[in-house]
């Protein structure tokens, strides 16, 4: 070796300790570094080669200290591995449309289900917001993110995959159900319009997919002929759709001001603004939003509970608190053939509240209890056997009765018989 080359050598090896030693001192005073993380991860993954039981497989803990770095964010962020990923993209690649028609999301360290679309493959299963999916296609989902039981849970349409589903019905302890799903393209059903008490109007709206805001604007004009002047807007079970399509629907009924804001760390800012001359209903309103409102209709409930009707008064938000899921995610694919799903970016109240951290809290409580049959079907517009269909036909027709009274119980469906009478 000449005396060029091992100079040359000597040098890159002082820079390279220098680097890592660098690192380590930052690590050391100062927690939040990045050098510090990895300077204990580093010394983790060393006594666990060391003083494991055996000799471990490094490949499969570095890959679950992914998983579990990746699902510790939120739950929609993830990490694919290279064999995740590759199925990811074959679906992908090949236009891949089945699916069982439920959103998911992550509890208690299992996939639940956010809720259902009304006659798609879980909900004929019996599958209901709520649920717990305990196993998918022979794996546990205890651990399992969101992106890994999409996968699992998407083929072709007609061909079946295995679930076992822990019902929010049944006690804790019993045995889960093992149901075969058989796999559908998607399909969105169309909103539910009908004509309640009154002059007051019924819009359930299953999923904001493409389309739907000029679908909700031709049932508007036609209860606007119709001579009606307030409108219930059922978003409960909710979940489906996309944000372009929620901030469509809500210049519909909104005239002014900040519908949504999306922000982010490497996101610019984005202002959601309502647009006047698009507004489709001047009267009075009352939304419905349950634990299974989700994303898009979170941001759809917010934007019009926050800002000023064109005829005056507000927008009561009657029901559950929300799932709290109003966010962005990015793939980012990595040089080892691995991917990161990543959350980048929230959307924000017009007050500048994250959706995502609180959810979105109903202005008049009305609980539903899990042990409800009435759970078991889609909202509907029934008042005699819905409580918070009928609290918001009061509050449409009595403002006053937004308010709660001093010592006032929350409702919750064990009065509905009272409340039928």
């Amino acid at each position: 070796m000449s005396r060029w080359v091992k100079t040359g050598v000597l040098f890159l090896s002082f820079f390279v300790l220098s680097y890592v030693a660098l690192g380590y001192v930052l690590g050391k005073t100062n927690t939040d570094d990045p050098y510090r993380a990895l300077t204990v991860y580093t010394e983790v993954l060393h006594r666990i080669q060391q003083d494991y039981v055996e000799e471990p497989n490094l490949a499969l803990v570095t890959s679950g200290a992914l998983h579990g770095l990746l699902e510790s964010l939120d739950p929609r962020s993830a990490y694919l591995s290279p064999r995740e990923y590759a199925e990811y993209k074959k679906h992908v690649d090949a236009g891949t449309k089945g699916g069982i028609g439920a959103v998911l999301s992550k509890r208690f360290g299992y996939i639940v289900v956010v809720s259902v679309l009304p006659d798609g493959p879980a909900h004929k299963a019996g599958i209901r917001g709520g649920d717990i999916l305990e196993a998918i296609a022979g794996f546990t989902t205890r651990e399992m993110s969101v992106a890994q039981a999409e996968i699992l849970l998407a083929g072709e349409p007609g061909t079946p995959v295995k679930v076992s589903v822990v019902s929010r019905r049944v006690t804790v302890g019993t045995q889960a159900d093992e149901l075969d799903i058989i796999r559908r393209e998607a399909s969105y059903p169309a909103v539910t319009a009908d004509r309640l008490e009154g002059e007051i109007a019924y819009l359930h709206v299953p999923a904001l997919n493409a389309g739907k805001a000029n679908e909700i604007r031709q049932k508007l004009v036609q209860f606007d002929h119709q001579g009606l002047r307030k409108l219930v807007l059922d978003l409960r079970e909710c979940a489906a759709g996309d944000v372009n399509e929620a901030i469509n629907v809500a210049r519909l009924f909104v005239a002014s001001g900040t519908l949504a804001t999306l922000r982010g760390q490497t996101v610019s800012d984005r202002k959601f603004a309502a647009e006047p001359e698009k507004v489709a209903w001047k009267h009075a309103v009352s939304v419905l939003i349950s634990n299974g409102t989700s994303g898009a209709a979170e941001v759809l409930a917010v934007a019009l509970a926050d800002n000023p009707r064109p005829s005056g008064g507000k927008v009561e938000l009657v029901g559950e608190r929300t799932s709290g899921s109003a966010s962005e995610q990015k793939l980012l694919p990595l040089d080892d053939g691995a991917a990161l799903i990543l959350t980048v970016a929230h959307y924000y109240r017009g007050s500048g509240k994250s959706i995502v951290e609180e959810g979105v809290a109903p202005t008049v409580d009305v609980v539903l209890l899990p042990e409800s049959a009435d759970l078991d079907e889609p909202p509907g517009p029934e008042p005699a056997t819905d409580a918070a269909l009928k609290k918001a036909i009061e509050v449409l027709n009595d403002p006053s009765a937004a308010a709660p009274k001093k010592g006032q119980a929350r409702l919750t469906t064990s009065k509905l018989s009272d409340l039928a009478a």
